[in-house]
């Protein structure tokens, strides 16, 4: 089984063909859950099956998250797999790709420089008081597409300064906050100048903090737009595994960033049951 992995920002991934593979849909969350795991395995934040298109795209990304559950869509993922679609032939300098939350177009800007459109903000909810650790936190609820990738965004002062460690608890309670339909992925946020933020995730489906999150940092950016706390152009926001910029009218949003080729090869994992 051939493979390739990428990473945009540090947000880690297993691309597999599956036009060429064939492997049984059935199959793919227990694939994604065991090629995931580090250390046993090649290790990524997910997984992403290319498949045929069957609603007018150029080819389907199917996601998967690290623990085997199925996600809606990966923002970095796509920055990535527009990279490798292009690469392999799969569609041109402008990508149409279908994913579970609506098509999504991606746009190569030069050899590792790529840009999505993200699933335009479905739902955007203010002013929801979560009691976390201890303390009160002032979220907003952003769903991107339809089924939406749920997302909490929520304000930390001082956030470049804090060890990721002292927000766990908090972050793991907000995740599975019962105001939230289908939990969330929780995006820390804090603005250090003039169209400038930090932001950390704890991300829903890998259950601990990743080093990017394209969708989060698209909702914080939307979300702060509508606010008139950023102008929701060229919007730099630093993330532990690098910088994201995000184009925003607070409804379609632009993700651009570098990407990276890990590695291509064959898996001969002796433990997998395919």
């Amino acid at each position: 089984m051939k493979f390739t992995k990428m990473h945009g920002a540090g947000n880690d991934f297993i691309i597999i063909n599956n036009i060429e593979e064939r492997i049984p849909e059935e199959k793919f969350g227990y694939l994604a859950k065991t090629l995931c795991h580090r250390r046993f395995s090649i290790g990524a934040d997910g997984l992403m099956m290319v498949e045929k298109a069957t609603d007018g795209g150029d080819y389907k990304m199917v996601f998967y998250n690290a623990d085997g559950s199925k996600g809606e869509m990966c923002g970095n993922g796509a920055r990535c797999i527009a990279r490798y679609g292009y690469e392999k032939g799969l569609a041109g300098e402008t990508q149409n790709i279908e994913t579970t939350a609506g098509l999504v177009i991606g746009h190569r800007e030069s050899e590792r420089l790529y840009k999505i459109r993200l699933n335009d903000v479905a739902v955007m909810e203010n002013d929801i008081e979560v009691l976390a650790g201890g303390g009160v936190f002032d979220c907003t609820y952003v769903e991107l597409g339809n089924p939406g990738i749920p997302h909490a965004v929520v304000l930390v002062k001082g956030l470049a300064d804090r060890d990721p460690e002292s927000l766990r608890d908090e972050a793991i309670e907000l995740r599975y906050y019962k105001g939230f339909p289908k939990g969330a992925n929780i995006n820390f946020f804090d603005i250090v100048g003039e169209d400038q933020l930090v932001e950390l995730t704890y991300e829903r489906g890998v259950e601990d903090y990743t080093l990017a999150c394209g969708t989060g940092t698209g909702s914080v950016v939307a979300t702060l737009t509508r606010k008139g706390l950023v102008s929701g152009k060229n919007v730099k926001v630093k993330v532990p595994g690098g910088e994201l910029i995000i184009n925003t009218d607070g409804t379609e949003i632009f993700l651009t960033g570098m990407t990276n080729i890990v590695a291509e090869g064959e898996i001969t994992d002796e433990d997998l049951e395919i």
